[in-house]
């Protein structure tokens, strides 16, 4: 309902100019006292701000993101064909779990340089090979340059060496037996490079292997694998064998451009090794894991 102006007397229309213009002049004086407020307020705003900017001649400071070493970029060392469209995957692995798995007293390293290879104390066998042979007992012996085996159902064996300085050099070395897989080990010292023979105990039947063998914990299989990346004089890679049918059988064999030193079991299926390769004129080593039994 509205008031109508014309009823109040003169005393009532001042009195009602009066307080009919006090809220403008509160609003006024309201809008003075927030003006100073309202100017701070962008200052202390709880909203998020804009990212900075860089200053101008002023450079930004920023961290690059970190690089893989570059072992693991080489993608020719991380897979293995081992048949035609199988490939096995080869994984960086830890080298103190490695260190911690056992290793075949017959498995002896490469020489780390040529210096060392051409010492006369590598080179010369005949004194660790004398300290075995007293331990391998009368089926085992050597005569000069002759090495006598004796299978139990075979006639004996005579492997003569022969020392001449051309391609025929030819040296036989008896490392180890065998009983486990009723083998006995040899090592054939060639005039550059060699291999590793096994000679079966009953029957004198002999087995060329890459490298000395390497037994997996239930006794079922053998991994041989060598390296020689930087002579080449022997070849380089891997080879699984069986010894189910109680005589070795070679399941798969790969020469490989990257080398495979001191395989060690970490279970039946799986081995750890030292896997060297050549990159950037020197030879550099890894630590990997590989399932070589399916």
């Amino acid at each position: 309902m509205f008031l109508s102006l014309r009823f109040l007397s003169a005393r009532q229309l001042r009195a009602f100019r009066f307080t009919s213009t006090l809220p403008v002049m509160f609003r006024f004086r309201n809008a003075a006292a927030a003006l100073p407020l309202a100017l701070a307020l962008p200052a202390c705003s709880l909203r998020m701000q804009p990212a900075e900017k860089p200053r101008p001649n002023i450079p930004v400071l920023t961290l690059p993101p970190p690089v893989p070493p570059r072992i693991y970029k080489l993608g020719r060392l991380d897979t293995l064909m081992q048949l035609p469209g199988r490939v096995l995957g080869i994984y960086p692995a830890a080298r103190p779990v490695y260190e911690q798995l056992s290793s075949p007293t017959w498995v002896v390293a490469k020489p780390a340089s040529d210096e060392e290879q051409n010492e006369e104390s590598f080179l010369d066998f005949t004194v660790e090979e004398r300290q075995r042979l007293v331990k391998a007992g009368p089926q085992v012996t050597r005569t000069g340059r002759i090495l006598h085996l004796r299978p139990t159902k075979a006639p004996a064996l005579r492997l003569t060496n022969n020392p001449v300085d051309d391609e025929r050099n030819i040296a036989y070395e008896y490392v180890a037996a065998l009983p486990e897989i009723r083998q006995w080990l040899l090592s054939v010292h060639l005039y550059e490079g060699g291999y590793y023979m096994l000679v079966d105990q009953r029957t004198g039947r002999r087995t060329q292997l890459m490298a000395a063998p390497v037994i997996a914990p239930d006794g079922r299989h053998f991994v041989c694998g060598n390296s020689d990346v930087l002579a080449r004089f022997e070849p380089s890679g891997l080879q699984l064998w069986s010894l189910d049918e109680g005589a070795p059988r070679l399941l798969w064999e790969r020469q490989t451009e990257w080398g495979c030193t001191q395989p060690r079991w970490l279970d039946n299926r799986t081995i750890l090794f030292e896997q060297d390769f050549f990159d950037k004129g020197d030879v550099d080593t890894r630590v990997v894991r590989l399932q070589i039994v399916p």
